[in-house]
């Protein structure tokens, strides 16, 4: 039922009920373009100053403006941060989807709402407060324009009184947003310190408390856009190139501001470039000429711009020239759901291009592992002298994340098998396609190398090891069984998997990417089920060891990931085909993160199969 606010003791809670604390869920329902980021941020970070481990996912439609938007926050003590599939507190702007929003709300839920929405009946057990929000902030704010993006700030004031978000932490959280704009500033605290005094004059406490406690010290809020940017700049790219696309643009762009900052010379000229192409194949057929030529280059896309990129990966690869490509995964096939998340690439990425060719592929879990991969990536294009592909996803990518302080570098960059003059000089004799020691990697140059054998033709057209033309029937083969040996050696530089190993398990997880969130919460709610599972997390592929091992040892193994067709279990099928029984789908592809009720549901519906079978 609604409740107008002044009816503050019609909803006395009359101290028999305890709120629930520091374990629940925020939804805000908005419009796309109303400023509403700033002010949900600015929830998320207060909390997080709070010292609550707290999550925020970002629902947004692909258009510019005027679209429905939400956005989550999750606050929960024990650190959990995927996704949840019930809300527990709603506020309620958008007239377009308010019926929807509120009539998904459960019993003992709470939901705030703007005067003057459409008015549905509120589920049973849930409490409704209409909030004359734009009233409130008339007076602060003059311009009408201007209004529509200000009120925001006023739920902020609301929720904070309502649950206890401290004060004094809403302020230093809307200093970090708008700290460099003065009459910004002034003007939202206003609205924040207006929507507070309402709600302390109004609105009855809320079954939902917040309580300051420690778990966030000394921890980051960081989203894998920004993180990815990080650590190629720390990893050396000096050119990238790129066409924007949704939801890959930001890290591009965050890269532009870390170089624009942080690489340039003594006199202040830039010591990198970066280009907006006119499409994706132009990004990488940048990217190629400018690594040939000696520079760590990168480009960054999404599914359709992979699409593009086909032709020039399947040169590289033959070519054997290094490049890294970051592939923000969202909804496919075609434009598909442009901001919504997925698992979908890893088949079309693994074999990218025409004719026998097979893709190094990291797939970072964490923004940790964006900054990590970010520098290890341009590693491991140099030591093995081929395209890697870094497949993050739109999560991980676009929303905000608690993290550790990334690390300093401390290792050199591995430029691979790269021959100076002086080593030319020594070794008398250079063949670009040849195998001289056994691993399959050759030796090259970087054109430009001061010394009369150091060039070379490079050729995506046929070539023997001396990189002359070809169409030999016994050269042809030769190459590619050298660059399927050469896959071989990969499996000893990828980043190894990640393994929870539970004695006396039913079942083993495997899973990547950022479904690890989902899979570590589910896990814990399956043992409190009585059903003990073991774990692996996929890091790259090729495959390491490790993973046959850990099929080997699991006669169930549940492959987690967010996709139709299973993709990642159909390349473990593929490589062992031994084990292909043993593997069982757990997928979820509706474009909203991973949560950890419906890996419950799949690993327990497997579960009750196999003892039916039995």
């Amino acid at each position: 039922m609604l409740r107008a606010p002044a009816r503050r003791e019609q909803n006395d809670r009359k101290g028999k009920d305890l709120p629930k604390v520091n374990d629940f869920n925020i939804h805000v329902a908005t419009v796309n373009g109303s400023g509403s980021q700033t002010a949900n941020n600015t929830l998320l970070r207060a909390i997080f100053q709070m010292g609550i481990p707290v999550s925020g996912k970002n629902l947004f439609p692909s258009n510019i403006a005027g679209l429905p938007t939400w956005f989550t926050i999750r606050v929960n003590d024990k650190g959990y941060v995927a996704r949840q599939k019930h809300n527990d507190v709603l506020v309620a702007l958008n007239p377009e989807t308010s019926v929807v929003d509120i009539a998904a709300m459960g019993p003992g839920s709470v939901v705030v709402m703007a005067e003057g929405l459409p008015t549905p009946k509120v589920p049973d057990g849930a409490v409704a407060h209409v909030v004359p929000f734009d009233k409130i902030v008339q007076p602060i704010v003059p311009d009408v324009k201007l209004r529509k993006l200000v009120v925001n700030m006023v739920y902020v004031g609301v929720l904070a009184q309502l649950l206890g978000i401290e004060k004094a932490e809403v302020e230093r959280a809307l200093e970090a947003q708008l700290g460099r704009k003065p009459k910004a500033l002034a003007m939202n605290r206003t609205a924040v310190d207006a929507g507070f005094d309402y709600a302390a004059a109004n609105l009855p406490p809320a079954p939902f408390r917040l309580e300051r406690r420690d778990k966030t010290a000394g921890k980051i809020l960081i989203d894998g856009n920004q993180a990815a940017a990080l650590g190629a700049m720390f990893g050396g790219v000096t050119f990238t190139s790129w066409y924007p696309i949704t939801p890959s643009s930001s890290l591009a762009e965050a890269l532009t501001g870390f170089l624009e900052r942080y690489r340039r010379d003594a006199s202040g000229k830039a010591t990198y470039a970066i280009v907006q192409a006119e499409d994706e194949i132009a990004a990488i057929g940048m990217v190629l000429g400018a690594s040939w030529a000696g520079a760590r280059a990168m480009t960054t896309t999404s599914g359709p711009g992979l699409s593009l990129m086909t032709e020039f990966t399947g040169y590289a690869y033959y070519a054997e020239i290094p490049a890294v490509i970051w592939d923000i995964q969202r909804i496919g096939p075609s434009t598909g759901l442009p901001t919504r998340t997925s698992q979908a690439d890893l088949l079309s990425v693994a074999f990218l291009s025409h004719g026998d060719t097979k893709h190094v592929m990291l797939f970072p879990s964490s923004v940790e592992e964006c900054y990590d991969f970010g520098m290890r990536a341009f590693d491991l294009a140099e030591r093995l002298q081929t395209p890697i592909f870094v497949l993050s996803d739109l999560d991980i990518a676009m929303n905000v994340w608690m993290a550790d302080p990334f690390p300093y570098p401390d290792k050199p960059w591995d430029r691979g098998k790269v021959l100076s003059a002086a080593e030319l000089e020594k070794i008398g004799k250079f063949e670009r396609y040849r195998d001289v020691d056994g691993d399959a990697i050759t030796y090259r140059t970087i054109p430009g190398t001061d010394h009369p054998i150091a060039a070379y033709f490079t050729r995506g057209s046929g070539h023997d090891e001396q990189a002359r033309y070809t169409e030999s029937s016994e050269a042809y083969p030769r190459v590619m069984d050298r660059l399927n040996r050469k896959w071989e050696t990969a499996r000893g530089f990828v980043p190894k998997p990640i393994l929870e190993e539970t004695k006396g398990a039913e079942a083993g997880i495997l899973c990547y990417g950022s479904s690890r969130w989902a899979v570590e919460e589910a896990r814990d709610l399956l043992h409190e089920e009585g059903i003990g599972t073991s774990s692996l997390r996929v890091r790259a592929y090729p495959f390491t060891p490790e993973v046959a091992e850990f099929l080997a040892r699991h006669e169930r193994v549940y492959v987690v990931e967010q996709n139709r067709d299973g993709q990642m279990a159909a390349l473990l099928r593929m490589e062992y085909p031994a084990y292909a029984t043993r593997l069982r789908s757990v997928l979820h592809y509706d474009g909203l993160p991973l949560d950890a009720r419906t890996v419950v549901e799949g690993v327990k519906a497997g579960q009750r199969e196999e003892v039916a079978v039995r």
